[in-house]
């Protein structure tokens, strides 16, 4: 053992491949010190690694100095600007944008709502041509059916399944669907769910669900207040959280005009993930933070939680967020999992998580690509975040 190695003791601990937030969101340079809580925050929960959804300027050198450890924070792997309906306009346009993204240096193409169904086979070919690929929402224009088609890498939040889902006497086009579908629940066909499933299967798109997102925004309870008490919020931004408040109180009574439709939403999209697991599909752990109350780093046990509730066991939960996202990007030789040669991405905790995924919630310590962060360092990096928000 080399001079000055640090020797962690971890006799009687349990020890677990770092978390994966497969659809994370990271601040801009414009405000250094922000985007350094939000790494850390990741980090302090066992986060290290991060697919950022919505790329900005200056993410690519970020994503350089992180992996050169300039900069303290999970691997990151990042979308360009998103394509959507304000961003585009035309295939021509479509095609180029993919483009410039690629040749910039992004990971991968990431779609937004409003594109029409010729914008999105335009972006989705020049990906396939120039070896990225797209992934994210289901614009309204195009539907599952055509993005499982292109073989759209990943649909998250579960996007544009309930408008799949509907009964064929039903037209989904001609309604609004309300927030995630949310209107169409009276008309969608559960029967329906394992042959969408096996669809996706075998089309080989996989699923970020972020059912910890919809809840937050779905359910009337717990209200906007409660959530911003969550001792968590104290790591966020007091205006972010305010208006998190404000967007919660203006959507609770859109969402639910009929009764408990946030809670048969919530209800329906378990299902969906309960199904998919068992059709084969493949699931991969998202929160969507920071957004809706979802801190960063805490708001994945929090998903967590939610996939066991869905029907996952804590192992195939944790799946979702360790071995899943390696597979996904073809890195079963770089994270992941916890093997000689990889990199030490790993977390320490006190109790089995196998047994109650709650357990890795409060790490023990993180390693982040063989940097060691003990919990002394951990809570001190939380308080100093917290003291500059109080």
């Amino acid at each position: 053992m080399p001079p000055d190695a640090v020797l962690i003791d971890g006799s009687d601990r349990y020890l677990m491949p770092g978390l994966t937030e497969m659809h994370g969101h990271v601040p801009g340079l414009d405000d250094p010190q922000y985007l350094e809580d939000v790494l850390f925050l990741y980090v302090a929960n066992g986060v290290t690694t991060v697919r950022g959804m919505q790329g900005r300027e200056g993410h690519i050198e970020l994503r350089g100095r992180i992996e050169r450890h300039e900069v303290l924070g999970p691997r990151f792997i990042t979308s360009g600007p998103a394509l959507s309906g304000n961003s585009v306009d035309g295939p021509d346009e479509a095609r180029q944008l993919v483009l410039d993204q690629v040749a910039a240096g992004y990971d991968f193409i990431k779609i937004l709502r409003g594109l029409t169904r010729e914008e999105f086979d335009a972006a989705a070919q020049a990906a396939l041509e120039a070896g990225t690929h797209i992934a994210g929402h289901v614009p309204d224009d195009v539907g599952v059916g055509r993005a499982l088609q292109v073989s759209q890498a990943t649909i998250d939040h579960l996007d544009g399944y309930p408008q799949y889902l509907v009964s064929p006497e039903f037209d989904p086009s001609s309604m609004d669907a309300g927030f995630y579908g949310v209107n169409l629940l009276e008309m969608i066909d559960d029967e329906g769910i394992a042959g969408a499933a096996r669809e996706t299967r075998d089309a080989g798109v996989w699923i970020v669900p972020t059912n910890t997102m919809i809840a937050n925004v779905a359910l009337p309870s717990p209200s906007a207040e409660e959530l911003a008490a969550r001792p968590q919020m104290a790591y966020l931004p007091p205006d972010l959280v305010a208006g998190w408040v404000q967007s919660k109180q203006g959507r609770v009574g859109t969402i639910n005009q009929e009764p408990d439709a946030g809670r048969r939403l919530v209800e329906l999209r378990n299902r969906m993930v309960r199904i998919m697991h068992e059709e084969g599909v493949g699931l991969l752990l998202g929160s969507d933070a920071p957004q809706f109350f979802n801190v960063p780093g805490f708001s994945l046990h929090d998903e967590l939680k939610y996939m066991v509730d869905a029907g996952l066991s804590p192992y195939e939960a944790l799946h979702m967020g360790t071995v899943a996202p390696a597979d996904f990007f073809d890195a079963e030789d770089e994270f992941g999992r916890i093997a000689v040669g990889l990199a030490a991405d790993l977390v320490l905790l006190a109790e089995n998580p196998l047994e109650n995924v709650a357990a890795a919630a409060r790490p023990l310590g993180v390693m982040v690509r063989g940097e060691w962060l003990d919990r002394g360092r951990i809570d001190a990096g939380l308080q100093s975040i917290a003291s500059r928000h109080r």
